[in-house]
């Protein structure tokens, strides 16, 4: 197994948010929890105490681990994941450094409550289109990795939420829905503190495909087409979700990335 290493939080910032981002674990003590009580975007709370039972579960996996400035807690919490097969690195100055740096903090007190496993629990109306899907894939890759996502019809939602302590969003008079002219992804990305550049042009495109506002962005009618075909592709709303990851990860990697790149054909002489 690979010995101590660490991670800076520019470097980190670039896995947030995409496919192959590592698990990112806040061991911080639960004084300094509750002193600032937010979190990187994407990480799980785990207690440095338990991790021999925990860090078995994340065999073959890797991890980044951040206590409050990147030291004992972190350090140790690495060095035993390693023992147990994880490739687990520290995040360089820890909760602190990233602090420091000005960048993305998910207040937990938004968050719902979690289950018995620690996963948080969302249920909007079955046969997402837009919003349902983009929602989802924001939570996923920024909020909480392991979220659950329960797809019913659109008259028992609030129901099956109380019943099922889950957040209903996506839906009339709920929290986690639209406002004005903001789509329910635009309420998150703001509710949750991720005003970044690229989440800010993917809100854009969202909400021109979700809202027929197509003259919001040239790019929306494209993800409103490609979004109706992933909804007659599948039957199953949770292996829609599941295709439609792939779909936000490629445009957030556009968001991000690849606005300035263009694809021109050379143009070649005609022949004589």
């Amino acid at each position: 197994m690979s010995s101590f290493t660490t991670i800076s939080s520019d470097k980190l910032a670039r896995l947030i948010g995409t496919a192959n981002a590592p698990l990112l674990i806040d061991v911080r003590t639960a004084e300094d929890f509750a002193a600032d009580p937010r979190l990187i975007p994407g990480s799980i709370k785990r207690s440095h105490e338990d991790v021999p039972a925990w860090g078995e579960e994340l065999e073959g996996r890797s991890a980044i681990i951040a206590c409050l400035r990147g030291a004992k807690l972190a350090q140790g919490t690495a060095a035993w994941l390693r023992q147990l097969g994880v490739q687990a690195e520290t995040l360089d100055g820890g909760f602190e450094g990233w602090k420091d740096a000005k960048l993305p903090l998910i207040d937990s007190k938004k968050l719902p409550p979690r289950d018995a496993k620690g996963r948080t629990v969302w249920v909007t109306r079955a046969r997402p289109k837009v919003d349902r899907i983009a929602c989802p894939w924001l939570i996923r890759r920024f909020v909480d990795p392991n979220a659950v996502f329960l797809f019913v019809s659109p008259s028992e939602v609030v129901a099956v939420g109380e019943r099922f302590n889950a957040a209903p969003f996506d839906i009339e008079n709920v929290f986690w829905s639209h406002r004005g002219e903001l789509c329910t992804f635009d309420v998150m990305v703001e509710e949750f503190g991720l005003a970044t550049p690229p989440l800010l042009r993917l809100a854009t495109l969202v909400r021109g495909a979700d809202t027929a506002r197509p003259d919001l962005a040239p790019e929306a009618p494209g993800l409103l087409a490609a979004s109706l075909g992933l909804s007659r592709m599948f039957d199953d709303d949770l292996e829609q979700l599941e295709a439609g990851m792939l779909l936000y990860d490629a445009f957030y990697r556009w968001c991000r990335d690849a606005t300035t790149e263009t694809h021109n054909w050379p143009t070649g002489k005609a022949k004589a």
